[in-house]
Formats: C-alpha cells, structure tokens, sequence
C-alpha cells in the first residue's frame, strides 16, 4: 500500500476524472508525487525509465484539459507512458509491469480504454490520430485527437508524410513534439539541428517575457507591446516547417511547467484546424542520475534509486557484443566496410566501432527504409555496408529490402540482432517472423548461429559473400561457447552432425541446438546443426533423412514458412516421404514476460520438446 503521507494526491486518482476534480494548484505536487511513484515503481520491476521521467508533466496536463478517454491520445513512442497507465487506473498493477499476464510496457487496446492505439515502434502517432480525427468528423462527434510524438520519432518518414496530409485535413487534430533531444541514442540529422535552431533562438521569447514583466503595471503599454509582439514575430522567428505543412505552430514551451501547460493546452483546445505544439522536456528529469546519463536509464534492469544502475559484473559476451567485437575487427582488415544503424547505436553494439571508425559509422535516425536503400548505395560504389537492425525493425523496411537489395543482388551484410523471443519488450519486438519473410526472397541468404563462436564465424562468412546475406541473433547471451580470435569464415551453407543416435533426428536452427542435445540424450536421437535456412544443406537432409524414420524441426521463430517448412520443400521435391514434426513459435502473438517462460509456453525448452517428440512418435518413458 501507498503511504498517504508520500501520495495524498495520487492515492485520490483513480481515473482522469478525478484529476480534473484537482485545482491547477495542486498538480505541480500531484506531477512530483507521480515522479517520485514512478521511479520507486520501475525501480522495482526493470522498464523505460527516462523516457517516461520525462513525460511526467506533459501527461497530467493532457489528461487535466481533454477528457479522456471521449477525446483521444496517441502516444510515439508507446514506451513513455508509465505516467499515463499510473493515472488511467493502472496504479495498483504496476508491480506487474512487462511481466508474463502483467502490464504491458507499451499501450494496448485491450488493458485499457485510455490507450486509444497500440504503439510500440515510432513515428505512427500522426497517422493514426489523422484517422481518429477524420473518423469523428465523419462521424459528426465532438472530439479531440492528440499525437504526443517524442523520443526522436520525429526522424522518421512516415511522420512527415501524415503532417502532409493532416495539414489539409481542417481536423481536431493537435500533434505535440515532445522535444527531449534524444530517442535511445544521442540525436541525430539535419531535423534535430533545425529543432536546436529553434530552440537558440531564445531572444525572442527572453525578451517578450522582459517586456511584460517590466509593462504590467500599465495596461496601455502592455497592449502596445501585444501589438508589436504580433507585428515583430515574423521579423524574430522565421515561419517553421511545421507551418509550412499547414499546422498552427505553438511553442516551444517548457514541458516541466505543468500549469503553463495547462493554459497553452486550453487555449489550443478551442482553436481550429490542425495544431502543432512543441514542447521541451528533458530525458530523466527529476533524477539526477538519469539526467546526467539518460541512455544508461533508458530501460534499465531492476535497481535502487538511492544507488544507481550498476555496471554488470557478467563475464559471458551476449551475442550483440560479439557483433561489435567483431565489427570492429573486420573494420580495422577492411577499409569498405560501412557500418549503420537506425538509431540503435548501444542497442546493436556500436558504440566501440563509432568511436574507433567515427567516419564509416552512420546512424541515420529512426529511419529503417532509408537506412536500407542508403546501403545499396553504398553497395552499388564498391563498398562493404553492414547494416545492425533488430529483427522486428527490419519488417519496416521491407520494401526497401526487396527492391533495393535483393533485385540487385548487391552485398550487403544485415546483422539481425533480437531475433526470437525478446521478453519483456512482447509482441511488438519479438523477432518471430524474420525466417519466414526473409526466405522467401531470391538472393537472399540467411544464416542462424547456435552460438556466440558461430556467430562471429558466420558473419565473417556473410562479409565474404557478393550478394545480400542475414545472420540473425538473439537478444541477450547463449551456451556461452568461446569465441575465437580471427575472422575464419564457416563453410558456405553447410550444417554439422553433432550427434548419431537412431530412429529420429531432430534438425536445429539457431540457439534451439542446446535443448535438442539434452533431449536427445534421452531418446537416443540424432542431433543437426543447421546453422543456414537459406541456402539449406540438401545434401546433408537428404543424408539424414535416408538414415532415420522421421525428423523433428526446431526454430525460435513462427512455423508458418519457416524452417520447418524448408525442410518440408525440400524433402517433397527430392520425392523423399517422411514424418516431420516441426516446432517453432504457434499462429499466435506472443506477449510479454521472461523469455524462459515464455519459451516453456511455446514448448520450446528441453522438457516442452521432448513431450512433443515422445508424443507424436509414440516413444515411452525409458
């Protein structure tokens, strides 16, 4: 239970009606009160912390001055708000937060009718509070809809191709560029050097403020300095470019002063047309600690508030630091190769490289498509771009992927790092789809490491190739297999018999090598490293299949055009008739929680296979 002596505000909101039962005065105490909730909370479960520390102001505002849920908001990215679960009735569940049958970390539909649109990756806030809009006025109801984009949101494309339409559109639209100068990553490009243009230019707004100070005692001067004020403003700030997309632009504003947000956002309430808001927040604010390094707290594990996040003590290299690791190796042997990333420089294990090669590394923002096709570029002049994507964001890019790769055959190297399961992140992040959209592409090639020495083996492998190759990873570490100084590249598309054993062998590809060994100690089956769904090792199915009387699939991917049903293709067209059981991830989305569990779920950890295998072959307990 809360202490009323530390939440008197808080423990009274249950909904946001109850927060429009408060005076204005009060909500700066009900803003830190929420602050102080909020890092004491995350603290406790692990989460985005910064981001939401942040937002803290700008969410009792919002909620203060709509009336939520009737009028909507669409919050990009989704992982700032904390705050606004805590005060949409969610207080009590946050001890759940990212854990299995928990809160989800992003908004969702189905938690809550205050979360107006799931978003977990960025920049659809616009579009999608467009299409509300546009809804109620088709509709004929009285309603407002509200886009909080922030978090280096703004970097991305599709932003900007919704403000070219809403700025047409004479919707209740109001967009709010929750300008914190940053998203993970330090920003980037030539829009947040426009936003930092903007922000310099404090004259005008300094001496506005001097002026009224100074004139409040006498009306007829104060309206004169109104008057030129309105004459003087397009001679002391340029016209923006969201005004040239047809936006009334408001700001910027200090988005940690609760009240002045209160009043800009009821003055803006009432205007028409589409609206544009910027507000300045700072990442982390409130805590000291995540101020001064925001990226450190970004999504932090759990920890004490009163100490800090601590560096970890962990000896075993994840798969992500392998990468880097060897990034940089290949680097320093090769002058072509380029590295990029859309905006995931720690979050793919780029830092060491930027630093050491700060003129071949490019973070290109939020921007998946551009930094695909900007590889192909590259790839089309001679150099070697490797391109560090997660799998859940190189969906965004598929047409780019496609057409401007694959068509052309053009040599480029995509590490695709979070593939599988993610955990805590759910449905949105999970790298469950990339076997199936990926082989199905011609010239495409992927590559599924069991461990950390293959992966490091196999993009060496990929760098050597002419043509589009993937190696595709998971989050976190592995067998915690040594990795092995050099750049020794595997054989091209071949697999490995790790174990003999009769009747049934079961095909791994990817980490799922480990349980199948366990499992296979107990039945007495053979175990295959597969290591490549594409080109697959025929020869080498074939070989096995001839020897055993059925197969057994393992991927920690979908099963729908996945692995499995590679192996299913191949046998059909060799005229080879065998049971295959194939095991991966079910028609289904799969949510939130530890990714052990989550696993266990799908009966994908040793005990989950083995009853499915001693099920469907009828093998008895021995």
């Amino acid at each position: 239970m809360l202490s009323p002596n530390l939440y008197p505000l808080l423990l009274t909101i249950q909904s946001p009606a109850d927060l429009r039962c408060l005076l204005q005065s009060q909500l700066p105490a009900l803003a830190h009160e929420l602050r102080t909730y909020l890092l004491h909370s995350v603290a406790k479960t692990g989460g985005h912390l910064s981001s939401n520390l942040g937002t803290v102001e700008l969410t009792v505002a919002l909620h203060y001055v709509f009336n939520t849920p009737n009028d909507r908001i669409v919050w990009d990215v989704g992982h700032q708000t904390y705050p606004h679960k805590i005060l949409t009735g969610r207080r009590e569940r946050m001890a759940s937060l990212r854990q299995l049958g928990g809160l989800s970390g992003f908004p969702q539909r189905s938690e809550s009718e205050f979360d107006a649109f799931g978003t977990a990756h960025s920049s659809t806030s616009i579009s999608a509070a467009l299409g509300m809009a546009v809804a109620s006025r088709q509709k004929g109801e009285d309603r407002h809809a509200i886009a909080v984009i922030g978090d280096g949101a703004m970097t991305a494309g599709m932003a900007f191709e919704a403000m070219n339409n809403a700025g047409v559109s004479d919707c209740k639209l109001l967009v709010i560029l929750n300008d914190n100068d940053m998203s993970i990553s330090p920003p980037v490009g030539a829009l947040n050097r426009y936003l930092a243009k903007l922000l310099s230019g404090q004259f005008y707004a300094a001496a506005k403020n001097a002026g009224k100070t100074v004139l409040k005692g006498a009306p007829s001067l104060l309206e004169l300095a109104r008057r030129f004020e309105e004459s003087a403003i397009g001679i002391v700030k340029p016209i923006t470019l969201f005004e040239k997309f047809g936006f009334n632009y408001v700001g910027p504003i200090d988005g940690h002063d609760v009240l002045t947000l209160v009043s800009v956002l009821e003055n803006i309430k009432h205007l028409d047309g589409p609206q544009f808001l910027h507000v300045v927040t700072k990442k982390g604010q409130g805590y000291t600690l995540a101020e001064a390094d925001p990226v450190a707290y970004h999504g932090p594990d759990k920890f004490d508030p009163a100490v800090g996040v601590q560096k970890s003590c962990a000896t075993q290299l994840t798969f992500t630091q392998v990468f880097g690791q060897w990034l940089c190796d290949m680097a320093a042997t090769d002058n072509r190769l380029m590295g990029i990333t859309p905006a995931m420089k720690e979050g793919s294990g780029m830092v060491e490289f930027a630093n050491r090669f700060p003129d071949r590394f490019f973070d290109v923002g939020i921007a998946e498509q551009h930094a695909v096709t900007f590889a192909a570029g590259l790839a089309c002049e001679g150099l070697k771009p490797v391109v560090a994507i997660y799998s859940t964001f190189l969906q965004r890019a598929y047409d780019q992927l496609i057409h401007d790769v694959a068509i052309q055959n053009l040599p480029v190297v995509f590490a695709l790092d979070r593939a599988g399961l993610v955990g805590a992140d759910g449905a949105t992040h999970a790298g469950a789809y990339d076997i199936s959209f990926l082989r199905c592409i011609p010239n495409i090639s992927l590559a599924c490491p069991a461990n950390e020495n293959e992966c490091r083996q196999l993009l060496s492998t990929a760098y050597a190739q002419d043509a589009p190759v993937v190696v595709r990873y998971p989050r976190g570490a592995g067998a915690g297999v040594a990795v092995q100084k050099g750049l020794k590249p595997l054989p091209w598309g071949k697999g490995e018999l790790c174990r003999s054993g009769h009747r049934l062998a079961i095909l791994a590809f990817g980490t799922l090598l480990y349980p199948a060994l366990q499992v296979a100690q107990k039945i007495n089956a053979t175990v295959v490293n597969m290591r490549w769904v594409k080109p697959l090792d025929v020869a080498l199915l074939l070989q096995v299949a001839a020897q055993h009387e059925a197969l057994v699939t393992l991927e920690d991917g979908a099963v729908m055009g996945g692995a499995g049903s590679a192996v299913q293709e191949a046998l059909s067209a060799a005229g080879i008739n065998r049971p295959v059981l194939i095991l991966g991830f079910r028609d289904e989305f799969i949510e939130h929680g530890d990714s052990a569990q989550l696993l266990s779920l799908q009966g994908l950890d040793a005990a989950g296979i083995e009853a499915s295998i001693r099920n469907r072959f009828q093998i008895t307990q021995e």
